[in-house]
């Protein structure tokens, strides 16, 4: 089955206010996942939205300023790019019931979606094989994620028109490994045909 991956698009990396701001996100970025969000849930598509969600004392600030912090506004994905009948699955073990949604929220405190330890049994219950991936940002939790599911046996797709990078040469660097891994990119029009 395939499945749509909606990487890390939150307020808090979309928007000037946002505490962690890719510059012109909110123009590059919106347009297309409101419209990948929306193509998956009137088709059927499982859609993955992966979500930071750290504690105040989160390992990454050591890194990076504080951002995400769990239930701040910085921390929320905006309402254009939620479908009805969501669910949130927490970073912790917990027994799956995917229910009729069309939205799987996975929270993450990492930059890698799989350190969310429900993220390969939501690949397995619904028994996807088919990636396509997009969001926020290629040189992070984007290459994260298309890594990781190839990693798990996955075919994957990048969404170019629907991804971007916070520095465009680390972001080419990504892309080159994306597919020197036998990854694919593809454009919007390309998966929602």
């Amino acid at each position: 089955m395939r499945a749509f991956f909606d990487i890390d698009t939150q307020i808090d990396f979309l928007y000037p206010s946002g505490a962690l701001y890719g510059k012109g996100a909110e123009k590059t970025l919106i347009g297309p996942v409101v419209a990948l969000n929306r193509y998956a849930g009137a088709n059927g598509i499982p859609l993955i939205s992966t979500m930071c969600s750290h504690g105040e004392d989160a390992e990454e600030f050591k890194v990076w300023p504080p951002h995400c912090v769990a239930g701040t506004w910085g921390q929320r994905k905006p309402t254009s790019l939620l479908l009805d009948r969501q669910i949130v699955v927490p970073n912790r073990p917990v027994e799956l019931d995917l229910g009729g949604a069309k939205q799987i929220i996975l929270e993450k405190n990492d930059l890698d979606l799989f350190t969310n330890p429900n993220a390969v049994d939501i690949l397995d219950v619904l028994d996807i094989d088919e990636c396509v991936v997009y969001g926020a940002f290629t040189e992070y939790c984007v290459k994260c994620a298309v890594m990781g599911l190839m990693k798990w046996g996955r075919n994957v797709k990048l969404v170019l028109d629907a991804t971007a990078a916070l520095d465009e040469a680390a972001g080419l660097d990504v892309l080159k490994a994306f597919l020197a891994e036998g990854g694919r990119c593809v454009t919007s029009v390309e998966v929602t045909v």
